[in-house]
């Protein structure tokens, strides 16, 4: 059967942000034309989606569904025809995940609906984490995305299946008919108990090895208790002699005494280092009064060295100040004439810019007239737009959540399911013939049906009849009001009378929203910025210059001045002053010079008269003090006393190093650290000794070398259990390997049919060429001239090519088994030159009068001329 696709909706997935559909596929030839980065390979990945992937998956291909930086459920619905009736599907990924199907048999809804599409298509449910095309069936060889193309590849063990079973009574073989799959399916249960579909051991195996992990788990801690119950009995024994060898040592005076006699020492060593103390801070005393008196005679010396050196450099630095004198009150006295003239040319360019700016004024007032005139005309403009972006902004608030109307959907859901259920769950009764006299409960009834939910009376003359229907009648009119109530409260609090209201409601607030970023635009290009009036760009700048602005403010009468002139008069006075600046600049200069010339001679005389001060005064201020007339006699006597202490220092430090407190401060230090460890160590062992006395007597009583002995027993069981179940899974992956081989054998009986149909395509292509295909129907080499030429060897063209027209094949071969078939290229035949093109838009055209194709391309004017159905990504293009 061919698969037609008629319609496909795209919301929320990838690049498609906002909803997009492509309607009026046909059955032949369809061609998509659309720019680069349009999305056609985005259409392709979502019909993948929608017929393959899993609603309710959150692996990685799923993930990327989503648009980049959103957390919305991306949604797909694809109307298609499949064995000449209509289906639609709808899918929904991540959140909300949920698949509905309609077809001929109804509705169908979750798992079901997912395992009634694989039938439907003959596929199988996909556990990878990113898309595995072999799992598609026929329709994951003939959907073929970009560059999938580019090279030969072979079908999916579905598609070779399938083939296999239409081209078996061609080559006479049953392998991998009916009897060989009853066999097979056997062995592959049983090696389902043993081993994982990719070789890994699970199962029986599994179970096997944990048995022995944990029995030898279980004798390894068993042993382990043991042995550390043994070792708990030798550590006790251990810690008591130790702890005897403890009291041994406190028991002992010998370190007691050994402290007295070092804490007698200690008191003759300290008072030996109070005498060292006295004599060193006499003998520093009297040094240091010893270098005072030094240091006063030397200062003394110098001070009247210096003195009267400088006396002699102030009389030189006074005689050659003199001759310079004159030079300088020159240069002065021209100073002040040039900035006499430098202020005459100030005050004549002051004049010429006072003109000049009055000037611009008048022509600046000219033109803000002008400027004020088109604000308030733009201003006018800027009302209007706002006014129309608040009525925008109105309809946009009216926007409702998606929640809300996925609720309100859901309702809708509930009240037909309970809808259906009442329905299926009431009683019917059918009344013909004359209904004079026939009342139910009470009430006259005509002709017709009725359905029944509850207890009802029927009364017909005399007789009555009392009608009960089923017990689940009432709970599914219940359950009916109930979802009616809760679909209602939901309307009525967003003030709706339905949920077709909503969506109205939904799409004028999404039109608001799109005419808010129109009028946006708007109002940035009215609301410019002018330089003229200070008018800064944007709306809020323009209505605060409204504001401000009051009423017009007059331009000046009159002709508009000569800025010309007046600048040129500017000029002219600044050369003056420019003038004026240089001879004021260049008598400075004079001046600078001069001062230059006389300031190293006024610092030289400066620096000697204070040379000269500084030294007077400390000279006086040493000659001043009390000690200066005995100060020979005091620096000999202060000499004679310092050598004095010296002596008696060098006596108190040999006493004091006789006896030293730091030695002995530490030996009594390390008799006391000994005692307590000895203390610490005595502690230490009675807790010690008291915890393995309690684990010695909690586990003594367990009998861990008995546990040890049946631990180890189920050990060497559960390994002998072990080899049995290897043994046993050795040989099942050995049959099982002996049956692929036997099938591969049979499989080469299948290449020939598969080639002979392949070949009348790639003939009109390669003429004279003869096909090599694998045991798995791949294209492997083509003979041409009688030399073989692997695939992977022609050009990228040629192998593109080849890869369209063995598809082809394939799909023939799917349409007579009855298979579902649609052909769709993603930018196809891209290397192909143009001779080649023509061929193959030849073969594709043929091919759409037996299935339907549809080609996604960016090259008009490489199909321009093809008769086909062309359409975009909006719509249909006739």
């Amino acid at each position: 059967m061919s698969l037609r696709l008629r319609r496909i909706a795209v919301d929320g997935f990838r690049k498609f942000r906002e909803p997009m559909a492509i309607d009026g596929l046909t059955d032949g030839l369809n061609i998509v034309i659309e720019p680069n980065e349009t999305g056609k390979s985005t259409l392709l990945e979502a019909l993948r989606a929608a017929f393959f992937v899993r609603h309710g998956t959150k692996n990685q291909l799923a993930q990327s569904f989503a648009p980049y930086g959103e957390a919305v459920g991306p949604e797909i619905q694809v109307s298609f025809e499949a064995n000449g009736a209509p289906w639609t599907i709808t899918k929904r990924f991540l959140r909300g995940a949920a698949i509905e199907i309609t077809g001929p048999q109804g509705k169908a809804q979750g798992e079901d609906a997912e395992a009634q599409l694989h039938a439907l298509l003959g596929s199988v449910r996909d556990t990878s984490q990113k898309g595995d095309a072999a799992t598609y069936g026929a329709l994951g060889l003939l959907w073929v995305a970009q560059t999938d193309a580019l090279a030969v590849t072979g079908p999916g063990q579905i598609v070779r299946d399938t083939v296999r079973s239409t081209l078996e009574a061609e080559v006479g073989s049953i392998m991998g008919g009916p009897a060989y799959k009853r066999v097979r399916t056997r062995i592959d249960e049983q090696f389902g108990r043993y081993w994982s579909p990719t070789g890994q051991k699970r199962g029986r195996q599994n179970e096997a090895m944990e048995r022995v992990e944990i029995a030898e788990t279980a004798a390894r801690e068993a042993a382990e208790r043991a042995a550390g119950l043994e070792k708990t009995f030798s550590e006790l024994e251990t810690a008591r002699a130790r702890l005897k060898v403890v009291q041994r040592e406190i028991a002992d005076d010998t370190d007691v005494q050994a402290r007295k006699e070092f804490v007698a020492s200690l008191e003759i060593a300290r008072a030996a280092a109070q005498i060292l103390a006295t004599r060193r801070a006499e003998h520093e005393a009297l040094s240091a009064k010893a270098r005072e008196l030094e240091d006063l005679a030397e200062r003394h010396h110098i001070a009247t060295e210096a003195r009267d050196n400088a006396g002699h450099a102030l009389e030189q630095a006074q005689m050659r100040r003199a001759g310079h004198s004159e030079g300088l009150a020159g240069a002065k006295l021209r100073l002040v004439d040039a900035r006499g003239a430098l202020d005459s040319a100030r005050t004549a360019r002051l004049d010429a810019r006072s003109a000049l700016s009055a000037g611009e004024d008048r022509a600046r007032a000219m033109r803000r007239k002008t400027g004020i005139a088109a604000a308030r005309k733009r201003h006018a403009e800027l009302i209007e737009l706002e006014r129309l972006q608040v009525e925008a902004k109105a309809l946009v608030a009216t926007l409702i959540s998606t929640k809300a109307i996925a609720l309100l959907e859901a309702n809708e859901r509930a009240v037909a399911e309970a809808r259906a259920l009442r329905r299926a769950g009431a009683t019917r009764i059918a009344l013909s013939g004359v209904s004079d006299g026939i009342l139910i409960n009470g009430e006259p009834v005509s002709v017709g049906e009725r359905t029944l939910t509850g207890e009802t009376h029927i009364r017909m003359g005399n007789a009555e009849l009392v009608v009960f229907p089923p017990a689940g009648a009432a709970s599914a009119e219940e359950a009916l009001s109930s979802a009616l109530k809760r679909q209602q409260s939901a309307l009525d609090d967003l003030a709706l009378t339905d949920l077709a209201e909503a969506r109205a409601r939904n799409d004028t607030a999404r039109d608001a929203a799109s005419e808010l970023r129109t009028i946006a635009a708007r109002i940035e290009a009215s609301t410019p910025a002018d330089e003229h009036v200070g008018l800064a760009a944007g709306a809020a700048a323009l209505k605060l210059f409204i504001v401000e602005l009051g009423h017009d403010s007059v331009a000046p009468e009159g002709d508009a001045p000569n800025i010309a002139a007046l600048s040129k008069a500017m000029e002219s006075a600044d050369s003056a002053l420019a003038r004026a600046e240089g001879a004021h600049d260049s008598a400075v200069d004079a001046l600078r010079r001069a001062e230059d010339e006389d300031a190293p001679l006024a610092t030289a005389e400066a620096r000697a008269g204070s040379d000269l001060a500084n030294a007077k005064a400390q000279i006086d201020t040493m000659e001043s003090r009390p000690d200066f007339t005995s100060l020979a006699a005091d620096l000999l006597r202060a000499r004679e006393q310092s050598a004095a202490a010296a002596v008696k220092l060098e006596a108190a430090t040999r006493d004091a190093a006789a006896h030293d407190t730091a030695v002995i401060t530490r030996k009594i230090e390390t008799i006391d650290a000994r005692s307590r460890a000895a203390g610490d160590t005595r502690t230490k062992l009675e807790m010690e000794i008291a915890r393995l006395e309690g684990t010695a007597e909690s586990e003594g009583g367990k009998g861990w070398a008995d546990r040890e002995a049946a631990a180890r027993e189920e050990a060497e069981a559960a390994r002998a259990a072990l080899q049995r179940i290897v043994d046993e899974a050795t040989s099942l992956k050995l049959l099982r390997e002996i049956l692929d081989e036997a099938r591969d054998e049979t499989s080469a009986k299948f290449v020939g049919p598969v080639a002979k149909r392949a070949k009348r395509h790639i003939e009109r292509l390669l003429p004279g060429c003869d096909l090599s295909f694998s045991e798995d129907l791949t294209l492997e080499a083509v003979v041409r001239g009688g030399i073989s030429e692997g695939c992977g060897d022609l050009s990228r063209g040629t192998q593109e090519q080849l890869s369209v027209l063995t598809r082809i094949a394939f799909a023939d071969m799917l349409l007579e088994q009855g298979q579902p078939v649609s052909l769709i290229l993603d930018d196809p035949l891209v290397y192909a030159d143009d001779a080649r093109l023509d061929v193959m838009v030849e073969i594709l055209s043929e091919a759409a009068e037996r299935m339907q194709v549809i080609l996604l391309t960016c090259r008009d004017r490489t199909f321009r001329h093809v008769p086909a159905t062309r359409l975009s990504l909006t719509g249909v293009v006739r």
